[in-house]
């Protein structure tokens, strides 16, 4: 008899996941709170669907294992039941992981930085050939495990905290935890648990893994313990360590990786996620020749520190990925003064007053959104408005030429939509319409 498994949530992932399993024999339930559009095609295709809720019927059969979409809470009754009753609980990236056995992954968790670092392996390695991105940029792992299960991939594989709970076997070939600071704690209990979880990241590896561990980051290396694989320390400020830069030039030992001034992205948050992605390049194989092609051509992903225009000397900026303090840190770092800061969104628990250290470069935040009055004791000089949308349009009418208005909100957008990337593209939007309106 075909063993059963469950899947919890039918978003692109939970579909993928659902797919997979069914192909290697299991027997699998798919269910969801929303309408499942795929519905018809799942049942024909022998795939069980529950959709509109979770029926009371799915507690009492026995399961070889669960898998839950990584945005749903454990604490979500569903989940909470078979938490309590021990049934093994996975992500997608764990199913995949034991399927497609020609994978090798470049892992890269973190608070901030994730993204573009991946994106940077993922060009990299293309260079290399057989390369694939995957996990929470690009496609699910399962989906591309289902499309290319027997072959040999270099991955590229983007993780958050929410999918690393759900390993069990998952071991990267090279990985790194790039920083940490408070984040998701509407999610996980306590933010020494979301510090904890991140470090699942290495504790499957065997020794001939590597785990790029950043000296930079004081909560980094407290946590960073008892790391069964290759240690890489690397470091800005250090050159004691065999990730560093000297002289204008990043080293890995004794291989000179890139020059720092052929780097497309500027600052020295954007060189250490420099540094991480040509470490992990090299490890897996890359050339110091394609890593450098690649580091003298990227340009910032969308919605990190994303330039749109200007007008009337005053510059706009798209940074709508900022969904915690220490990515809003990194793009005030950018600018010394005249700073407009469009700030606000979902309440994730976490306090902004840290950003009050760059009350002299903000010449006005306008808080919109659900956290809107949270900013007023941060800054000098602070507006409220309820959505972005008025918040933008107040920053156009105040801003004055040499100011930069700057997206940035250091909070999630789920009180308005339904993700950073829809928050930015309306942004984006709205900016391009003014700068293409005609001067009257």
């Amino acid at each position: 008899m075909k063993k059963k498994v469950l899947v919890i949530g039918a978003a692109r992932s939970g579909l993928a996941v659902a797919r997979l399993l069914h192909k290697h024999g299991y027997q699998v339930i798919l269910t969801d709170m929303g309408t499942v559009k795929e519905k018809e095609e799942l049942l024909k295709g022998g795939i069980a669907v529950f959709d509109q809720g979770h029926p009371e019927c799915l507690l009492h059969t026995d399961y070889a294992f669960v898998v839950k979409n990584p945005g749903i809470k454990y604490t979500v009754p569903i989940v909470r039941y078979f938490v309590e009753h021990e049934i093994a609980i996975y992500t997608e990236i764990e199913i995949a992981y034991r399927y497609a056995n020609g994978f090798r992954y470049g892992a890269i968790t973190g608070t901030n930085g994730k993204t573009t670092i991946t994106t940077m392996l993922y060009e990299m390695l293309k260079k290399k050939g057989q390369a694939i991105v995957a996990g929470n940029i690009g496609y699910p792992l399962s989906e591309l495990a289902l499309r290319y299960e027997d072959e040999v991939k270099d991955v590229a594989l983007e993780l958050s905290n929410f999918q690393l709970l759900g390993i069990e076997q998952f071991a990267p070939t090279v990985s790194v935890v790039c920083n940490l600071a408070p984040d998701h704690l509407d999610y996980m209990p306590s933010v020494e648990s979301y510090y904890a979880s991140k470090m699942r990241i290495y504790e499957n590896c065997k020794e001939d893994a590597w785990f790029l561990r950043n000296l930079d980051d004081p909560i980094v290396m407290e946590y960073a313990k008892n790391i069964p694989c290759k240690v890489i320390d690397f470091s800005l400020t250090r050159k004691d360590c065999p990730l560093h830069r000297t002289n204008g030039k990043v080293y890995f030992e004794d291989v000179v990786l890139f020059e720092e001034k052929s780097l497309a992205l500027k600052g020295d948050y954007n060189l250490s996620n420099a540094m991480i992605a040509a470490c992990m390049a090299y490890r897996l194989g890359v050339s110091c020749e394609d890593i450098q092609t690649v580091i003298a051509q990227f340009q910032p992903v969308e919605h990190r520190m994303e330039y749109i225009g200007e007008k009337r000397g005053v510059k706009f900026y798209n940074d709508s990925k900022a969904t915690n303090t220490h990515a809003v840190e990194a793009a005030l770092h950018c600018f010394d003064k005249n700073i407009i800061l469009l700030a606000g969104g979902h309440d994730k628990g976490i306090s902004f007053q840290e950003l009050s250290a760059y009350d002299k470069r903000i010449k006005l935040c306008i808080a919109f959104g659900e956290t809107k009055d949270q900013f007023v004791n941060v800054f000098s000089h602070v507006e409220t408005r309820e959505t972005m949308q008025a918040a933008l349009t107040t920053a156009i009418e105040k801003a004055s030429e040499g100011d930069v208005i700057l997206l940035s909100p250091a909070c999630s957008s789920y009180d308005q939509f339904p993700n950073y990337e829809v928050r930015g593209k309306l942004f984006k939007e709205m900016v391009q319409a003014y700068l293409d309106e005609e001067d009257i």
